[in-house]
């Protein structure tokens, strides 16, 4: 039987899940147009930023309030987990964490571009549940 605290962890790892679940989902909403590729790409960055963390709580790993995937990547690393190549190239969502939210601070966000983050957080949350499991 688990112990209190093994269902607290339990339940903020269902809850990071279910927010990074959220954020794909409006991440791969890609033909609609009314839906800017920015926003988009955004939720695909927050997508794989918090299935990491969900990973990082359920193997008890402190982490930073960070947007920076790279660091959350090298987190799982140092806790013992192989990331694979695909998995790895997520760091580059991390452009899309702040910058690209606001006018006139980096070239837009082609819709091609949001599909590919898309796709790479997909990659992502799969890899993810799959360690959890």
């Amino acid at each position: 039987m688990p112990d209190d605290r093994q269902i607290v962890i339990d339940e903020l790892v269902t809850e990071w899940l279910r927010r990074a679940n959220a954020d794909l989902n409006l991440a791969e909403l890609i033909d609609d147009e009314r839906i800017s590729p920015e926003i988009l790409a955004y939720h695909a960055q927050q997508a794989t930023e918090k299935a990491l963390k969900s990973l990082l709580v359920k193997r008890q790993v402190e982490f930073p309030f960070t947007h920076v995937i790279g660091i959350l990547l090298n987190l799982c690393q140092d806790a013992g987990l192989k990331i694979n190549e695909i998995v790895a190239e997520s760091f580059s969502l991390t452009r899309y964490a702040v910058a690209t939210r606001y006018p006139g601070e980096t070239e837009p966000v082609t819709r091609q571009e949001a599909r590919e983050a898309a796709r790479l957080a997909r990659i992502v949350m799969t890899w993810v549940e799959n360690q959890i499991k």
